[in-house]
């Protein structure tokens, strides 16, 4: 199953002319297009390399789980790399919707809400609008259609002084209008060549950094446990394209259904909502790090959040800088 609906961009390049007399188009001595399509590319042309900057507890591309075997999802990986690459082709203004904790105000509610099990109100696509965004028709700013996650990244288009900024994005087709102030405008040098990939289904995390030279560099290959269905608290990891936002050296959580504090999780980057990156919790505010748990790369058992061998996620949180790298969240 696709997580993503890809985007109908037209890519084009500039006409450009050299100093000096210009050239008309039924000139003979240079008759091209006023504009060409880029080419998009594709899975089949990303490279990967595995080149570890990270090589402990290391998983092999396949390798058995209980009675099954269990694998890094390669062509698909391919795939999401391919739609990043082809979402940063040409000179573009890049943003990323936030929302967190509902900072930039609570969401009005969609057309056709409805309440999910964990007894929120979601749009029909089953993104609730908690910590969501409101997406509009363009056009049509009464009332919002959909919500968008906190967390993605999007292209802005047009102007963004206006109350309503038109974007685009890799996880969500077609164009919306949103509320300027949900809108957060990353800085002009941004290139996303530090990418997390989390497979919910096989429950491992890979890193891959694209080199200079336009191959991806597998950085680690590591197991990795993802959020869970399990209402009224714990939830499954959100698929799709996330931006990470911010990090925590320890992320304190709180007892389910209390304000009390419960642990902490250390080295935590998050990417969505309250998800995080993270290493192994420790159900103590006041205990020693944790290393490695024998539950990673089991089954889900988090709430939203994806752990990893604390090591692991360290590296994670000092080599994906902030507002530069994405989490890609695939199953």
């Amino acid at each position: 199953m696709r997580i993503l609906l890809y985007t109908n961009y037209l890519l084009v390049v500039g006409l450009f002319f050299s100093c000096g007399e210009r050239k008309t188009p039924n000139d003979t001595e240079r008759n091209e297009p006023e504009a060409m399509e880029r080419p998009r590319l594709t899975a089949d042309q990303i490279e990967l390399t595995k080149d570890f900057s990270y090589n402990e507890y290391t998983l092999e591309d396949q390798y058995a789980y209980e009675d099954t075997i269990r694998v890094f999802q390669w062509d698909k990986i391919k795939e999401q790399l391919a739609i990043i690459e082809n979402f940063q082709q040409d000179h573009k203004r890049y943003a990323v919707l936030q929302n967190y904790n509902n900072s930039n105000g609570e969401a009005p509610e969609v057309a056709n809400a409805v309440t999910d099990d964990h007894d929120r109100l979601a749009d029909t696509l089953g993104t609730q609008r908690y910590q969501s965004v409101p997406m509009y028709a363009p056009g049509h700013g009464d009332v919002p259609l959909i919500y968008g996650r906190d967390g993605s990244p999007v292209e802005l288009l047009g102007d963004d002084t206006t109350a309503l900024v038109t974007v685009a994005g890799p996880s969500f087709e077609g164009r919306w209008e949103v509320p300027r102030k949900y809108v957060k405008k990353l800085d002009d040098s941004v290139v996303f060549n530090h990418v997390v990939i989390v497979d919910v289904t096989n429950q491992n995390i890979a890193t891959l950094e694209r080199s200079s030279e336009g191959a991806w560099r597998i950085r680690s290959m590591n197991p990795a446990t993802s959020g869970k269905h399990d209402p009224p608290y714990a939830m499954e990891t959100p698929l799709g394209i996330f931006v990470v936002q911010e990090k925590k050296p320890k992320m304190l959580y709180t007892e389910d259904g209390s304000e009390v504090i419960k642990g902490y999780a250390p080295h935590a980057s998050r990417f969505s909502n309250g998800g995080y990156v993270h290493g192994v919790p420790t159900d103590d505010p006041d205990g020693e790090i944790i290393e490695h748990s024998p539950t990673l790369g089991t089954v889900p058992r988090s709430h939203m959040c994806v752990r990893t061998a604390t090591s692991h996620a360290k590296f994670i949180y000092d080599w994906a800088e902030t507002l530069h790298a994405l989490v890609v969240v695939i199953e």
